[in-house]
């Protein structure tokens, strides 16, 4: 059974909730599609530029976990970490951030012996 998404999920009156599910699903799509024709491409040129666009992405998506903290009702009982939030995608960020800005270059690998005869 498939969950309904409210319309209003982008606009000023919708819940802080539905922001963040509209945002997990729309990172979701994004990073689907980019890792399909990432699979296409193959080269480290187009594999870097898919890394920079999914670490765009979820920039957007901290700037609206921001505001939906921002809305988050307070006096609640159990309520929704999204510093947690914030912190893993943050995490997630850096280290797309730091597999496309790696050096592309082969590890030194030592020269073999060549006499094995002693």
């Amino acid at each position: 059974m498939s969950q309904a998404i409210p319309t209003n999920a982008g606009q000023p009156g919708a819940s802080a909730a539905a922001r963040v599910r509209r945002a997990w699903l729309l990172a979701l799509f994004v990073a689907a599609g980019l890792a399909a024709q990432g699979a296409q491409a193959g080269d480290d040129d187009s594999e870097r530029e898919n890394l920079a666009r999914i670490a765009h992405e979820i920039a957007r998506l901290q700037a609206q976990v921001s505001a939906a903290a921002q809305d988050a009702p307070t006096g609640q009982r159990v309520k929704f970490r999204y510093d947690w939030l914030q912190r893993d995608l943050q995490m997630l960020r850096e280290g797309v951030e730091r597999h496309a800005d790696a050096a592309r270059q082969p590890r030194p690998v030592p020269p073999l012996r060549g006499d094995y005869r002693q």
